[in-house]
């Protein structure tokens, strides 16, 4: 059958794939759609920790060694559906409306669209497409296709794209995220008693801490980087004491320190200073980082992204994607159609002719390196 990124969008997003539940069904219609149109594919499945099974799909057309691979996500974020009707798709005043129409179903359907289209024979090097599982809540599918795929590691592909939302603009480098859960705990008692211990006083000091350190963090250059707008790391801080009442004292509050790491900046220092400080009040403290992306701007696959987009240069965004878990196994650009500012809105939306273009621009890319 002949695929058309516009319907195949709609059949994608009628599908309900929540990250939270199994996302089978759309990973059936993805790897029918790629049989349908002569892609060699591969399954791989996995059970989630809240024991949904998760599958993710690779499709290959051409054989041998290097080539192009395109990694996209199925899954979705929450559909809020008491305020729209987010899994029934509409087309209207040239846009696709309905959840993960722009992330990033819509840009996956221009994927398989290109690499349907191309002439398998002509193929000189393999192009492969990657639908996987679990992109909003961790990147466990990408790091199964990354250390299982046999077709992955068959085809070796020198270069890959991560279709991802930019407006059709070469994407280099992107932020991470890092968080750090400080937890104090008291004894809760009736405040009339006097008998308790709030929970929030005993951490607020630690607060008082970060509210100075978040001056410092907007100007201490340790960690900026002016390629990104905005450069700084959107510092942030959030507190939850469990809705205690106000003639309560709290018997637990969690303070939870965000920021986004860039490329060359002192992320780990900061890291590593905000745990020090927590431990010095006797807090809890647990901390995670996800690591920004980078590619040179000048690296082959960003400036042939660049001249089949006529974009003269590349961007960053402060967005993170799955390019950081792909890691070093091959040279990535970030370029999808779409606004990453209509994604995860009621009203989500991608426009018919960016998705008609990313088709071109991703046909014109598997011209270039697999032909």
């Amino acid at each position: 059958m002949t695929l058309e990124p516009i319907q195949l969008t709609q059949e994608l997003v009628d599908i309900k794939s929540v990250s939270r539940w199994s996302n089978l069904e759309v990973s059936a219609l993805v790897e029918e759609r790629m049989v349908e149109n002569g892609f060699e594919t591969e399954r791989l499945e996995y059970v989630d920790e809240n024991g949904e099974q998760k599958a993710n799909i690779v499709g290959r057309k051409g054989k041998g060694t290097g080539g192009l691979a395109f990694f996209s996500h199925t899954d979705t974020v929450p559909g809020q559906e008491q305020d729209w009707a987010a899994f029934s798709s509409t087309v209207k005043d040239g846009r696709i409306i309905g959840r993960g129409s722009c992330d990033m179903k819509g840009p996956l359907a221009a994927t398989v669209v290109a690499a349907a289209q191309c002439n398998a024979s002509r193929l000189k090097r393999p192009v492969l497409v990657m639908a996987t599982a679990d992109e909003e809540v961790g990147g466990q599918g990408v790091r199964q296709v990354v250390n299982e795929s046999q077709l992955l590691r068959a085809s070796q592909p020198e270069f890959g794209v991560v279709a991802e939302p930019t407006r059709l603009i070469p994407v280099y480098a992107h932020k991470g995220g890092a968080q750090v859960f400080v937890t104090a705990h008291g004894k809760a008692a009736h405040t009339s008693m006097d008998l308790g211990i709030s929970a929030n006083f005993i951490i607020a000091p630690f607060l008082a801490e970060m509210a100075d350190l978040a001056k410092t963090v907007k100007t201490d250059e340790r960690f900026m980087n002016h390629d990104f707008k905005p450069p700084t790391n959107g510092f942030n801080m959030v507190i939850d004491d469990g809705g205690t009442k106000q003639n309560v004292t709290a018997a637990k509050t969690v303070c939870q320190v965000c920021f986004r790491p860039m490329p060359g900046d002192k992320s780990e220092e900061l890291l590593e200073l905000i745990t020090e400080k927590a431990k010095q009040h006797g807090l809890e403290v647990q901390s995670r980082i996800g690591m920004p992306y980078y590619t040179s701007p000048e690296a082959s696959i960003v400036r042939l992204a660049c001249e089949v987009t006529g974009v003269k240069e590349p961007q960053t965004v402060p967005f993170g994607t799955d390019a950081v878990r792909i890691g070093d196994a091959l040279d990535l650009v970030v370029l999808g159609p779409g606004d990453i500012a209509q994604a995860h809105t009621v009203g989500e939306w991608i426009a018919v002719d960016q998705l008609h273009e990313a088709v071109r621009v991703y046909s014109d890319m598997i011209e270039h390196a697999c032909m």
